[in-house]
Formats: C-alpha cells, sequence, structure tokens
C-alpha cells in the first residue's frame, strides 16, 4: 500500500470509533485523568465539526471505581468488580459530558455486553440508538455493562468491544488510542531494537506473532487484543490506527491523513464487506415478491424497496435477517435485510411508508430494504 493510498484511509473516513484504554484514561490508576479527558473530547469536538461522526469506547470505569473506593490493587472477587465499575462509572460518564458540553457537544452513556451484540434484535436497537445519537450530534460513550455481566470482566476487554461497536455502526475507521506508539515487531519494554511497524494489512497471521501479552495492571488488553480487534473491524471494512494516546492533536491529524501510529488497512471497503456477506448467504429465511414497478427500480435504478411495492411475504423471517426479493414471475431479483419481520411486513405490503405507524405502533425504516443494504442477484 502506498503511501497516500494509506493516509486517505483516515482522511476520507467519515464515521469514526476511538477506544481508549484504562492506563491513558486514568494516569497509570491515579483517578481519572481530567487533562488527557479533555484534550481527546476536544479533538472529538473538532472532528464532529468537521462533519464526521464520532464514537468513543472508554475504559476506566474499575479503575476510577477502585480509587475512589480507595483499593490500590485490583481485586479478583467478581461482585467487587462490579461493585468498582458501578462506583467508577459515575465519575467517567460525568467528565466526558463535563468535557464535551465545553465545546459545545452533547453525550450519552451506552453500556453494552457482548450478548447484546449476539442477539439480532438487541443489536438492531442498538444500532439504531446509536445511529440516532450521531443524527442529533451526540457523541456516545461506551463501555462494557460490567456491573451486571460476570463474563465480560471475565474475559471481555474493550479493544474487543471497539471492533464489535465499529462492526455495529459500519464505522469507516478504528482509532485504539494506547500507551505504546503503535505496534512493534518485537516488545519494545524488552528489545531496545524493536521497530514500529507503519502499515500492515489487517489480519495478517505475522501480526499476531509480534503482540505480546498485558502491559498493564489495570487494563486486561496487551498488544493481542488489539491485533484481533482490527480483524475484527476489517471483517466489516473498518481500517484500524493503533497510536499513542498521548500524541499532542493525534485523532485531528489522523483525520487529516497524517501517518501515526501503526495502520492496519481492512483489505475490502465498507460496503464491499456488508454486500459480500449478504450474497453469500446459501439458505435464506424468507422472500418478498414485488410488482413490475418495485423490480425495475431496485434492479435499473438502484432504489431501496418499499413497502408500497411489495404483493407477498413468503417465509418466517425476523428482522435484520436476510431473504430474497422476486418478482412477478418467481425469479430471484435480489436480496438484502429486512428492515421488518415477515408478521409485520405482510401488514405493510401494498401500503405507503407513511402508513407504517399507523398500522404497526412504530418506525423502524422506511423501506423493507434499504438500497446499501440490498444486492442484486439478477
Amino acid at each position: 500500500m502506498s503511501a497516500p493510498a494509506a493516509s486517505s484511509l483516515l482522511a476520507e473516513a467519515r464515521r469514526i470509533v476511538v477506544k481508549v484504554g484504562s492506563t491513558l484514561v486514568t494516569n497509570e490508576g491515579r483517578g481519572l485523568d481530567e487533562a488527557a479527558i479533555g484534550e481527546w473530547c476536544r479533538q472529538l469536538a473538532a472532528l464532529a465539526n468537521d462533519g464526521r461522526e464520532v464514537i468513543m469506547v472508554s475504559s476506566g470505569a474499575v479503575a476510577e471505581g477502585m480509587k475512589r473506593l480507595g483499593w490500590t490493587a485490583r481485586p479478583h472477587e467478581i461482585n467487587e468488580l462490579q461493585a468498582a465499575a458501578a462506583v467508577g462509572q459515575m465519575g467517567l460518564a460525568q467528565m466526558y459530558e463535563t468535557k464535551l458540553r465545553q465545546h459545545g457537544m452533547g453525550s450519552a452513556q451506552v453500556l453494552l455486553t457482548h450478548a447484546d451484540l449476539a442477539d439480532r434484535e438487541r443489536y438492531l436497537n442498538a444500532r439504531s440508538t446509536l445511529l440516532t445519537l450521531l443524527q442529533l450530534n451526540v457523541v456516545p460513550v461506551i463501555n462494557e455493562n460490567d456491573t451486571v455481566v460476570n463474563d465480560e470482566i471475565k474475559f471481555g476487554d474493550n479493544d474487543t468491544l471497539g471492533a464489535l461497536v465499529a462492526n455495529l455502526v459500519e464505522a469507516d475507521a478504528l482509532v485504539i488510542l494506547t500507551d505504546q506508539a503503535g505496534l512493534y515487531d518485537a516488545d519494545p519494554r524488552r528489545t531496545p531494537g524493536a521497530k514500529l511497524v507503519r502499515e500492515a494489512r489487517a489480519g495478517d497471521p505475522a501480526l499476531e506473532a509480534m503482540a505480546g501479552g498485558a502491559g498493564s495492571s489495570l487494563g486486561k488488553g496487551g498488544m493481542i487484543t488489539k491485533i484481533l480487534a482490527a480483524k475484527r473491524a476489517a471483517g466489516s471494512g473498518a481500517s484500524t490506527v493503533i497510536a499513542w494516546g498521548r500524541e499532542p492533536d493525534c485523532l485531528v491529524r489522523l483525520s487529516r491523513g497524517e501517518a501515526i501510529g501503526t495502520l492496519l488497512a481492512a483489505p475490502t471497503q465498507k460496503h464491499q464487506a456488508r454486500k459480500r456477506w449478504i450474497s453469500d448467504h446459501l439458505q435464506l429465511r424468507g422472500s418478498v415478491t414485488v410488482d413490475e414497478g418495485a423490480a425495475a427500480k431496485v434492479r435499473l435504478e438502484g432504489k431501496s424497496l418499499l413497502p408500497i411495492g411489495m404483493t407477498a411475504v413468503d417465509g418466517d423471517f425476523s428482522r435484520g435477517e436476510v431473504i430474497a426479493v422476486r418478482d412477478t414471475a418467481g425469479r430471484e431479483i435480489a436480496r438484502g435485510l429486512a428492515n421488518y419481520a415477515s408478521a409485520e411486513a405482510r401488514l405493510l405490503c401494498r401500503k405507503p411508508s407513511s402508513q407504517i405507524e399507523h398500522l404497526l405502533g412504530y418506525v423502524a425504516e422506511h423501506e423493507m430494504i434499504h438500497r446499501d443494504n440490498l444486492v442484486l442477484t439478477r
């Protein structure tokens, strides 16, 4: 990958997920680092004012709770970790709210678990919430819901959560801020001659061999979790940058195309990755039949499929599942992600989008299948 092509990945990114680790947020455990959080919030606001959509995934709740409770060592008991997270989450959310407000930005605390993103209905609800917050010019500040779910504290890490959020909102880029300048070909704390890896392909097996173990007693993820997070983010077309969180104006400079830290480029673009996933489905749970006008708009004009163009619904499918679109002769012409379940879709057949709320009591989307989630097969 050439330098101009590499730098353009971040310069062209419109939706960016930023993840910051415990060591940076809490200044090695000595409570929340107000100056550092204020600096990141200033940069997030600058990106938002530049037309970017930004989401912050922030560690630090457990460490802040430990400080407030007067604990000097991270506890091992799950109930104590949960208690620390509950106490610390208050200060963490308040800090982001205060600092973002100083720059005219709203903020929202969003607590997620891996289970939220594994369940399709909860996944779609979380996605809708986050996208709505971005439309309202509000910065979502996300953390794992450590206070209620055991295995997230035992095995979870916010590097993975950052990648999952990047997939959830179909971000263009994931920026992981850490206490290292980026990924090295060896552990720089043990190998003085270790060299910084400037660029690589996300998912390259050689990267995992370079990654070391956890480097902080406060955080749970070492460089290996960042490598795996970049691999996961690349699955939806998001490239990842691993950079030093104290680098002056790091986020702003990255958004201008400056090469900072390590860039792990996704091998496929965002829309290509999603549409490839849709087209690769071998078994579909159902289909909708459309009239000739709707078929023409989908095939020839690249339009979304609206409920008014549907004439029949077959099968039993849920919202968010991949379904087929068939013409009047029963031939599959496209497939895509259904915005409504089969029972709801049957009520919407031949109805204008303006009647969706009247018929269902709510509106998820105005389309049955949005064109960004639609792949032509004929």
